[in-house]
């Protein structure tokens, strides 16, 4: 198929010449105006703009900031058709963008010649991109795989179903969508881009069980305030383990959040949490919700030394422990969607068997 070009030109010899010069090897619009031109791009979508400078009302400067400033049309390349020969013109129209100036009158040999490298040019950025994104999108791929196989390391080392990822995962998404939409305190840090990053994490909170002994891990009745002292160590385990990997992938690595949320997790509001005892808004953010989302997860959820509670008891803690064991913001969000949290809780529910492990 041709390749689609935009003339814009209020003169009708010049758009003459143009259609006469090209018209055989690419489909041609035309535009006489910068309004008109402006329009029509947003029904066409060309693949090249031939813009003069010289117009009446909106000269080609204006249009072509003005396309632009518009992610829509910013990458079509602009030459610019000027009877000026100023070079601080030139200049004037590169730094705005164009790719390149053709002079008139114009020879249309050279028209064509130059058309059809920036055409070349442009179809060589465009698969350069789409082997960019595909690239990231493999990437992608690849860490979020990476994670869940970690993310299910640690829950088979517990004897936990896988999910209970797949839970978790569901409920930090919610409760960070949930502070978006209500413009809470921390809503400002809730962009896409760190709710996506969230969500991918919330798997490795408790990777850090990997490393605790199974006569501990999976005892099934009250620790002792030992063994107790071993198992709060998960959290330290998990925090070094992300941070090895995130050495490597450097300081503004997606695993920034994944070690938050596995060193924090465990943190109370009011100080009486670990591994640290941090209190209030020392807690990182990620850690103080994913605090909320393992807290009800493990209340409703089926363990060995415990039956699993009604999601209407485990809301019922998680409100009476508001400005105790949980950010009081953060409680009033979850009380805000607890009804989503059910309905995820009963799409990802676990087999009927009891679940071995331990929330700690």
């Amino acid at each position: 198929m041709k390749k689609q070009i935009l003339v814009v030109d209020d003169s009708e010899h010049n758009i003459n010449l143009i259609v006469d010069a090209l018209a055989d090897k690419y489909r041609i619009s035309v535009a006489t105006s910068g309004q008109d031109a402006l329009t029509l791009v947003e029904r066409v979508l060309p693949e090249l703009i031939l813009l003069d400078v010289m117009m009446p009302e909106m000269d080609g400067y204006a249009v072509c900031s003005a396309l632009k400033s518009d992610s829509r049309f910013s990458g079509i390349p602009i030459i610019f058709l000027t009877a000026l020969h100023d070079e601080s013109d030139e200049t004037k129209g590169l730094a705005m963008g164009a790719v390149d100036y053709i002079t008139k009158p114009f020879n249309p040999h050279l028209l064509k010649q130059r058309v059809n490298n920036h055409l070349m040019l442009k179809e060589h950025r465009d698969n350069l991109e789409n082997k960019v994104i595909e690239k990231s999108r493999q990437l992608d791929l690849t860490q979020d795989v990476t994670i869940e196989i970690a993310g299910k390391l640690a829950e088979f080392r517990d004897e936990e179903t896988g999910e209970h990822i797949n839970r978790t995962k569901q409920y930090i998404r919610l409760l960070a969508t949930r502070n978006r939409e209500l413009k809470t305190s921390v809503s400002r840090s809730m962009d896409d881009r760190y709710i996506e990053l969230l969500t991918k994490s919330a798997p490795l909170h408790d990777i850090g069980k990997v490393g605790i002994p199974d006569e501990i891990l999976l005892k099934p009745g009250r620790l002792t305030p030992e063994e107790f002292n071993v198992i709060k160590k998960h959290t330290v385990y998990g925090r070094d383990i992300i941070m090895t990997s995130a050495k490597s992938l450097g300081r503004d690595s997606f695993l920034t959040i994944a070690r938050e949320i596995a060193y924090s997790h465990h943190e109370k509001w009011d100080g009486t949490g670990y591994p640290e005892g941090l209190n209030q808004t020392e807690i990182p953010l990620a850690g103080r919700m994913m605090a909320i989302a393992d807290v009800y997860d493990a209340l409703i959820s089926k363990r060995l030394y415990k039956p699993a509670f009604s999601h209407e008891k485990a809301v019922g803690i998680i409100k009476a422990d508001k400005g105790t064991h949980f950010d009081p913001e953060q409680v009033d969000v979850f009380l805000s969607c607890e009804k989503q949290f059910h309905a995820i809780a009963l799409e990802y529910a676990d087999p009927e068997e009891v679940i071995k492990g331990r929330y700690c």
